[in-house]
């Protein structure tokens, strides 16, 4: 009699959370989401903007149709990469947790989550609306930005005691990456890829101003950008 071995279950989906306003998306965005989704070994990065705050409208933010426009464009040759509009169809004041909460049930329950963060936007995490829960549903990857240290890790009251000798290992690239985990998370990963030095208010200054963008933008957004006449305004 033969018998056949089970067949194996299928692998948890990992999909990676990318929020912002991308105002405009530009190549360091694209690279962090590439480099995130290579080392984490994501199935695919999901791009979130946000949209348009109740409260003001000028020329600084460019509408919230125009900005999702902006990153179809962005990915739209990287099949990896995908778009939620969850948060441009929410009307009021939007929570990070609410779009989590909402992504999770949208999601089959064996799809892990992980939240795509700058570290200093983690450092502002303990502010957030309901943080813990924010933690236990969805891992976090924590990239480095610009003048940030690691080691300023070890004072955030959220995560157990950090050693600061392993942190600053992580500040100077001698350690790949820094896994966290505890009872308090689902899990936190800190990833020293290069801290993205391009930023989306020089993009905006240099559009005002005339000047070269230098390579920074995808063609196709760049192109969008001069045909809308965006970021015209001070």
């Amino acid at each position: 009699m033969n018998s056949s071995s089970p067949e194996p279950e299928p692998s948890a989906l990992k999909v990676g959370l990318l929020g912002g306003s991308f105002n405009p998306i530009h190549k360091g965005h694209l690279a962090v989401a590439g480099q995130v989704l290579d080392k984490v070994r994501l199935d695919r990065v999901l791009f979130i903007p946000t949209g348009d705050p109740p409260h003001k409208r000028d020329g600084s933010l460019a509408p919230a149709e125009d900005r999702y426009e902006m990153v179809r464009l962005a990915i739209a040759d990287t099949p990896s990469f995908g778009l939620s509009d969850i948060e441009l169809r929410r009307t009021g004041k939007s929570y990070t947790i609410d779009t989590v909460r909402t992504l999770r049930r949208q999601f089959d329950s064996s799809t892990e989550l992980y939240f795509l963060i700058g570290l200093d936007a983690f450092l502002d995490v303990p502010n957030w609306k309901d943080p813990l829960e924010l933690l236990h549903l969805c891992r976090f990857v924590v990239v480095p930005r610009p003048g940030q240290s690691f080691q300023t890790l070890a004072t955030l009251p959220l995560l157990p005691t950090l050693d600061l000798q392993t942190l600053a290992q992580l500040d100077r690239g001698e350690s790949p990456r820094l896994e966290i985990a505890g009872p308090f998370c689902r899990g936190i990963i800190c990833l020293p890829i290069p801290p993205c030095a391009t930023s989306a208010s020089d993009i905006r200054r240099r559009i005002r101003q005339g000047s070269t963008l230098a390579n920074l933008l995808p063609p196709l957004v760049e192109s969008y950008i001069l045909q809308h006449r965006l970021y015209q305004e001070d």
